[in-house]
């Protein structure tokens, strides 16, 4: 018998046996030789899956959140006017992140389970000169999708830099860089690249990189600032030892694997598995009466599902009655409705068994509490449709 649970949350997440063993290797210098290949394999490979092949990719010992402040504070300068498309948490995260850098902002907050209209954001676009769009791919906090092209459309036509937070979408929601015009798309390693919490992964575009170099005051941000961290990504990707601070050695080798994993896999293939699964998984929450934050199919992630208490539902006893079955769930993250959901990560190496296995967890738990539902109807709705 396994002698651990089933970890199902928006990340970390469930890493392929691959990727652990790398990180389970003998941690080798900075200036190795082997460590130097995997670094630079790794920048290369960054370039194939965020299609990005004119991108200047950049791999920092942090969290993601570490990625959205690298990404506002070498782009923007005090006074400068910040337009942040908000779905939820992680957009009042980033209105927090620039008012530090003594920027302007603006949020456009969309209601709870939805997204801002495409005419309000082009009427806020037009109604003063902004520097940058901040758009949040899939909002950890309520599964919200957002669809970033043509957002990053408008952003371009009025002149101003568009960055993605692609935490929990990058390498499994649709995401294509350069054809979509976004100067910067940034991830944590532990979601959907699949590789344990502790790296800060983005790709920045040349447009990008040039309005940093021609800033008229200097990066905000010791550690975070591109003039500490450029020099060494280069230096890397041309096979070359370099410092600044010491690198993750052992993390950075497990990215190299993971990324290879998906680009063996074919980024397009990975990211239709994660929308076949979603699809099929919502239908299967819906089987058992339960509604999800997010309004409709159109803005459900393909990452995680957000999903609705039934009513009169203990939350912590049901979530407890899941974890004694051998899943764990997260609660709720959203502050104004914190109590009324759950969340479930299915992201990465994710499979059918897994899934199968949460359906049965949350069969269980609603169970326990005499919820009245028909045993296997979601574990027969989503089989049916996988």
């Amino acid at each position: 018998m396994k002698n651990r649970k089933l970890l199902m949350i928006p990340g970390p997440i469930e890493m392929d046996p691959a990727v652990l063993r790398a990180m389970g290797e003998i941690t080798t210098s900075h200036v190795a030789p082997n460590f130097i290949e995997s670094f630079g394999s790794s920048i290369e490979l960054m370039r194939k899956i965020w299609f990005a092949p004119s991108g200047q990719p950049f791999i920092v010992s942090g969290s993601g959140t570490l990625a959205m402040d690298m990404a506002v504070c070498n782009l923007i300068e005090p006074n400068d006017n910040a337009l942040v498309i908000s779905t939820g948490y992680f957009g009042e995260r980033y209105k927090n992140i620039l008012a530090t850098y003594g920027v302007n902002v603006t949020v456009l907050q969309a209601s709870i389970g939805g997204t801002v209209p495409l005419d309000i954001i082009e009427q806020e676009l037009a109604s003063k000169k902004y520097k940058l769009v901040t758009i949040t791919h899939v909002d950890t906090s309520t599964g919200v999708l957002n669809n970033p092209k043509p957002i990053a459309a408008l952003a371009k036509k009025y002149k101003a830099l568009s960055i993605l937070d692609g935490v929990c979408a990058t390498a499994g929601e649709i995401t294509e860089q350069e054809n979509w015009g976004i100067d910067v798309v940034l991830t944590g390693s532990q979601k959907a690249i699949g590789v344990p919490p502790g790296l800060a992964l983005f790709v920045v575009s040349e447009k990008a990189m040039k309005v940093w170099k021609d800033r008229k005051s200097p990066v905000q941000n010791y550690y975070g600032s591109f003039d500490n961290w450029l020099p060494i990504m280069q230096a890397y990707e041309a096979r070359k030892a370099s410092y600044f601070g010491t690198p993750p050695v052992n993390l950075i080798r497990a990215l190299e694997v993971s990324l290879r994993l998906i680009d063996k896999e074919g980024i397009k293939n990975r990211v239709q598995t994660h929308i076949t699964y979603a699809r099929a998984f919502r239908k299967a929450i819906k089987a058992l009466q339960l509604e999800l934050v997010p309004r409709n199919e159109k803005v459900a992630a393909h990452t995680m599902s957000a999903i609705y208490y039934p009513e009169n539902i203990n939350a912590d006893q049901f979530r407890k009655d899941v974890s004694e079955y051998g899943v764990i769930l997260a609660g709720g993250l959203h502050s104004e409705i914190k109590h009324l959901y759950f969340r479930i990560g299915h992201m990465g190496t994710i499979n059918k068994s897994d899934l199968v296995a949460t359906l049965s967890a949350i069969e269980y738990a609603l169970k326990q509490q005499n919820y009245s539902f028909k045993l296997g109807s979601s574990i027969a709705t989503f089989l049916k449709h996988i």
